[in-house]
């Protein structure tokens, strides 16, 4: 009859909520994680902007009654990009939820989908974290953690902007292989690895070859990342009759799940606008680890 919600729709809208809940959970944890504050929103097509900073401060030895002499700031646009949508689709056929039950056929693509789309934006912001401009060397891992440390406190405070802590980012092998036996905690979340409170750092992220390569280290003070997204529950979508599930008060992620009957499928879609973004590119340390063996 028409007009009768079936199990059909109650178990799809569910399974929509189901998806962004966990979307946006997880990437609460990770906000919480990295220290970032509220998501920012920004309307499609915006550009996101990365500076270099300097100021070459005057004597403040001025005379009683003269004029004091202004301190030159030096703000220049050092990399930019778009915070763009992306559209992402997925299709389970009716065969494979026959034979296999839509627990695996359903479900655990629904997962593996979540991940990557999880995954595409933390591999774009390890991308543009080794674009960072504050380059050196070092003789050795703990030496090199202690540099970059050291480089994104000292850019920040010539600049005169505050830092609370710093994280980093550094090869997964090259952890290990400093830490050898030792015991120490690491947490995992999102499909990361984390050691928190290590060596100055609030947190230090292992991560595989591909995101940061061996002998190198990664650092960025809490306060030089932001997370940017477009809402996919934009009014204009829905004129278009796009209408996607979204999840609490900051719209991460939109979801829709629906039959196919052509083909006998059942297609899913999301919509996402997220960009991890620095500001500040000279507020990026990237240390190279040179053994001179």
């Amino acid at each position: 009859m028409a007009g009768i919600t079936g199990t059909s729709q109650i178990s799809v809208t569910a399974r929509e909520v189901d998806f962004v809940s966990r979307f946006e959970q997880n990437w609460e944890a990770l906000r919480n994680i990295l220290g970032i504050m509220r998501p920012i929103k920004k309307a499609p097509g915006t550009t996101l902007r990365a500076y270099t900073a300097s100021i070459t401060l005057e004597s403040g030895a001025v005379a009683e009654g003269a004029t004091i002499p202004l301190s030159q700031a030096t703000v220049t646009e050092a990399y930019k990009d778009d915070v763009v949508i992306s559209k992402y689709a997925k299709a389970v056929t009716l065969e494979a939820v026959q034979k296999y039950g839509a627990d695996i056929a359903i479900e655990k693509t629904d997962e593996a989908f979540l991940n990557e789309l999880q995954n595409s934006v933390l591999t774009q912001f390890y991308t543009f974290l080794n674009t960072g401009s504050l380059t050196g060397t070092a003789t050795s891992f703990q030496a090199a953690l202690a540099k970059a440390k050291g480089e994104v406190l000292n850019k920040f405070a010539s600049i005169r902007k505050t830092v609370t802590d710093v994280v980093a980012f550094v090869n997964v092998l090259d952890f290990y292989d400093y830490i050898g036996a030792a015991d120490i905690t690491v947490q995992t979340a999102f499909g990361m690895q984390y050691v928190k409170d290590f060596m100055g750092y609030s947190t230090i992220f292992l991560l595989s070859a591909s995101d940061v390569a061996r002998n190198t280290v990664l650092a960025c003070p809490v306060e030089n990342i932001d997370l940017y997204y477009i809402d996919p529950n934009e009014s204009d979508f829905a004129k278009m009759g796009l209408v996607y599930t979204v999840s609490g008060v900051t719209n991460l992620i939109g979801f829709h799940a629906e039959g196919k009957y052509s083909n006998a499928t059942g297609e899913s879609y999301a919509l996402m606008g997220l960009r991890l973004w620095a500001e500040y590119l000279d507020g990026i340390a990237k240390i190279t680890i040179n053994s001179g063996n």
